[in-house]
């Protein structure tokens, strides 16, 4: 029989991810499998998915298999005045596929900044969704990232709030020629229209997007600098390389509010990972203050191949006269090294390491 991975890709991941958020003072959630039926009902609107699996529990109320991790931190965020409350979760939640074939056990790792926030809160967690990304693609990846102001600053002059539907679906198809069309047919100003078709036009580095922003954006100038501000800081963190900015994806008012991103992967075709800023839901569960966060999917690692290259840094391979003690040392100074060791006698079949090495009696070989 087949002898499955150590380290499947989702399971290394989560495990990169969570030290992580960890390293930055970020505390643990954990949830039930199940809540009641409730509290996704009554915000089915902030839902990836409104399909939710329910069951009915031995008390007669009626639960639901969680959906979504951020409600029920939200709804148990109590951050003090003035302060953060900063928690990261590794969780599955159960929806249905994009094609609407059944529910699947999906394995989500994300985190959650709660509370008074500032530019440096979201710098923080804009930086880690970089280094998400860069730990589970070996460096390479792209962060797209968009402004929800800027796009509805520009809708502002729109009035009738069917078209302003219409013109953010065709602005999250990039589609100009659309948008151009509903302007004309709205009588909405050609200035405006010509605005809205640039910004749908709009991506790559913020060195090249920035300027010819700044003839767009029209009077909203605050989430222009609050954009800035954010590229200045991922800049100086040397992040700014897998920086692009799209505003296609800010075109879902609902849920964000303020920045918006999503996280690649090369040989992905979708996301691995998606947040923004959602003060929205927290006025909508009678909370204060602010919040941002992100969440990243972890099954879509397995269209990667399980487990990457190797499952391995390094296979310590000892003959029948080693010295045990020595083995031991020798494994402890490949791990302070920062190396995943796996320590056999013979080599495990179907084991992947990127490294031998045979430790024989005497030392290593």
């Amino acid at each position: 029989m087949e002898q499955s991975p150590i380290w499947r890709a989702d399971e290394r991941g989560g495990l990169q991810l969570r030290e992580l958020y960890h390293r930055h003072g970020y505390l643990p959630y954990r949830m039930s499998k199940f809540e009641p039926y409730d509290l996704y009902a009554k915000n089915r609107s902030f839902l990836v998915s409104e399909n939710i699996l329910t069951f009915t529990d031995t008390d007669g109320r009626l639960m639901a298999l969680k959906p979504d991790v951020t409600l029920s931190i939200v709804k148990n965020a109590q951050p003090s005045a003035g302060a953060l409350e900063k928690v990261y979760y590794h969780e599955n939640v159960y929806r249905t596929t994009s094609a609407g074939l059944g529910f699947r056990e999906i394995m989500q790792t994300g985190l959650e900044c709660i509370g008074a926030l500032d530019l440096t809160a979201m710098g923080e967690v804009l930086k880690l969704a970089a280094e998400s990304l860069g730990l589970l693609g070996g460096g390479a990846y792209l962060l797209d990232l968009g402004h929800t102001g800027l796009v509805s600053g520009l809708l502002e002059g729109v009035r009738d709030n069917s078209v302003r539907e219409q013109l953010l679906a065709e602005l999250g198809r990039k589609n100009a020629p659309a948008i151009d069309r509903l302007c004309a047919q709205a009588g909405v100003e050609r200035e405006l229209a010509e605005r809205l078709c640039g910004l749908s036009r709009l991506y790559g580095p913020p060195a090249q997007v920035l300027p010819e922003l700044e003839a767009l954006a029209g009077g909203a100038r605050a989430a222009l600098e609050e954009l800035k501000g954010l590229c200045r800081i991922m800049e100086g963190l040397g992040l700014s390389e897998g920086l692009r900015l799209d505003f296609s994806i800010a075109n879902d008012m609902r849920y964000y509010n303020g920045i918006i991103f999503r996280g690649y992967l090369p040989g992905l075709a979708s996301g691995v990972l998606a947040g923004g800023r959602y003060d929205n839901l927290l006025r909508r569960m009678g909370k204060t203050g602010q919040a941002i966060g992100f969440a990243v999917y972890l099954d879509q690692l397995e269209r990667l191949g399980e487990g990457g290259e190797y499952d391995v840094d390094t296979l310590l391979l000892y003959g029948p006269e080693a010295d045990p003690a020595e083995v031991a040392r020798r494994a402890a100074s490949l791990l302070s090294g920062g190396k995943s060791v796996r320590v056999e006698r013979e080599v495990p079949q179907g084991l992947r390491w990127k490294e031998l090495v045979r430790f024989e009696e005497g030392g290593p070989a």
